[in-house]
């Protein structure tokens, strides 16, 4: 059984993670799980990719076990791409996602249509004890909704609306979202990953 610690205390994260990369030789362990969850990671990278690397190879060096850890959160285009890179940190760490969400839809009263445009990025990076890095990226693509929709999933979901299937990514069922959202879609390539890398350790 081979331990991978995932770089979060997020245990919704921690949920996906295990619904898609389903494999019975892997134990899957939070930070919590660990004792971790004091260690302070200090994310000042530029991009996604670059605040996963952070995450997973501070992770790795303390630890010495695989490590993985992701990036993600949401661009809406008519705030120039916020919050992004700072989407959980956006208004206050404590703050919570119905008034994050109710802030954003109320300052884009004024756009209309394609103006609305937003998407979900998640980048995801594996850390190993070799000192290998990979690193995957997924994205869906969306509108920013009218109103607050689904209390299925988690931070920013009642928000997007996703035009092929008519509804937030708030309102879909956890199977629907897992295989488009952008978390399933980096976790589909981290799953790849995984199996290569793995087989190169044995």
């Amino acid at each position: 059984m081979t331990k991978i610690i995932v770089a979060t205390g997020n245990e919704n994260k921690m949920k996906e993670i295990r619904q898609i990369i389903k494999r019975d030789d892997i134990q899957f362990v939070s930070l919590k799980d660990e004792g971790l969850s004091d260690v302070e990671i200090v994310e000042d990278g530029d991009t996604f990719e670059e605040n996963a690397i952070i995450k997973a190879k501070t992770i790795m060096e303390i630890t010495g076990e695989i490590a993985i850890a992701d990036d993600s959160g949401l661009e809406v285009d008519y705030l120039d791409g916020a919050p992004g890179i700072y989407s959980a940190r956006f208004l206050g760490e404590d703050t919570s996602y119905d008034i994050k969400n109710n802030y954003i839809i109320d300052k884009l009263k004024d756009a209309k249509g394609k103006e609305r445009s937003a998407r979900f990025v998640c980048a995801m990076a594996v850390a190993f004890p070799n000192g290998k890095i990979k690193t995957c990226k997924g994205t869906i693509e969306g509108f920013i909704a009218y109103e607050q929709k689904g209390t299925n999933g988690f931070g920013y979901d009642p928000i997007v609306y996703v035009p092929e299937y008519e509804m937030t990514t708030g309102e879909m069922a956890p199977e629907l979202k897992n295989s488009i959202s952008h978390r399933g879609k980096a976790l589909e390539q981290m799953k790849e990953i995984l199996k290569a890398g793995l087989e190169e350790e044995c």
